[in-house]
């Protein structure tokens, strides 16, 4: 079968199919209506699939003459934000863009055969940065040798047209924290200890924080909450760090840094602060081999003349897990020219939807010439 014939035959039904899934949008962990869309068009095919408790993520899977396996990830959540002064679900970040194109791909392929075990991974909570580890604690990494995955990228980024064969994001995590100090009136503040003045004092500190690294690293404050009247101290002080690094090799040294900082500054201010690491994303750890194969798919899909170099970015993505977590796995992430604008995330996000095409036809080169491979 010609995959180029077949996915162009699905053009209206490509297109259809993403405006289904951005219809439904679902937050992170309640992706059921999503996934049981997918599951529904994916057994009709022929594939196998598995389900989990507890959460809506699932693989597909065509059975090869080797147990091997090379697999494609999907993520499926949408964000929660306003969108004209509502909150709501919204995909702003392209996951029902994903899952289009990688159930496309797996629709093309379901009738070829594979040596090896070709299986799909439909992932949730990509936003929460929790998904790709759910998923590879119930086991939809075992015996895989290559994973892809794939992402719409900013017009800034790439062009319409165009792809690069890696996304190099960097690492982020935020602290969370709570800084308790003690209650008064406002008239008589040698009663209290005033937790928004160390907070204060906190914001200046990670200010002067320096690394002995040569890549580059971020840590600000982006949430600070406490007091409800003017004329009162407050007890306690809600704050988040927002903390960006090149590099997981540097972002282990920032977290250190912040956390001996947030300790020290408790103890010059004599107040308690409670505090956490949340939302965790590692950076992407670049694999020639795997990068390779997205160039090789990239060039037979759109010529060698609209092949980008590997996308740098600042932003983060919790597919970077499936690498930090198994060291030995060929792994990489597509990033996909579409004509995006004004930006990721941001709620009246819109790009090309011609670029579904040609992003599900590098999937499905980019499989085919894996399967070929020895692994």
């Amino acid at each position: 079968m010609d995959l180029t014939k077949f996915i162009d035959g699905q053009k209206q039904l490509i297109l259809d199919t993403y405006q289904d899934l951005h219809k439904l949008a679902e937050p992170s962990w309640e992706e059921e209506k999503t996934a049981n869309y997918l599951k529904e068009k994916l057994l009709h095919a022929g594939f196998n699939i598995q389900t989990y408790e507890g959460h809506f993520g699932f693989i597909a899977e065509m059975k090869g003459i080797k147990k091997d396996v090379i697999a494609i990830r999907a993520d499926m959540d949408a964000l929660v934000q306003e969108v004209d002064g509502v909150v709501k679900p919204n995909h702003s970040c392209g996951h029902d863009a994903h899952s289009t194109m990688v159930l496309f791909t797996a629709l093309a392929l379901s009738k070829k055969k594979f040596t090896h075990t070709i299986r799909f991974i439909f992932q949730p909570a990509e936003e929460k940065a929790a998904g790709a580890l759910k998923m590879m604690e119930e086991g939809a990494l075992q015996d895989v040798k290559f994973l892809a995955g794939i992402h719409l990228r900013p017009a800034m980024e790439v062009s319409f047209g165009k792809a690069a064969p890696a996304i190099l994001h960097g690492s982020t995590a935020s602290i969370k924290g709570v800084i308790k100090g003690v209650p008064a009136h406002a008239a008589r503040p040698e009663e209290g200890n005033n937790p928004l003045e160390a907070a204060a004092f906190l914001i200046q500190a990670i200010r002067q924080i320096r690394l002995n690294a040569s890549d580059h690293f971020s840590i600000k404050i982006t949430e600070l909450n406490g007091g409800e009247a003017s004329n009162s101290i407050p007890g306690t002080a809600r704050f988040t760090l927002d903390l960006r690094a090149k590099s997981n090799e540097t972002m282990e040294k920032l977290l250190k840094n912040a956390e001996h900082t947030i300790r020290k500054v408790a103890e010059l201010t004599e107040t308690m602060i409670e505090f956490n690491t949340d939302e965790y994303s590692p950076a992407a750890i670049r694999n020639l081999r795997a990068i390779e194969l997205a160039e090789y798919a990239v060039e037979a899909v759109l010529g060698k003349e609209n092949l980008e170099p590997a996308c740098v970015s600042p932003g983060a993505e919790d597919f970077h897990f499936y690498t930090l977590k198994n060291p030995g796995l060929t792994a990489t992430m597509i990033g996909l020219g579409c004509d995006l604008t004004p930006g990721l995330h941001h709620p009246n996000m819109k790009f090309n939807q011609d670029a579904l095409m040609y992003g599900t036809k590098i999937l499905s080169k980019m499989l085919v010439e894996a399967d070929g491979q020895q692994w």
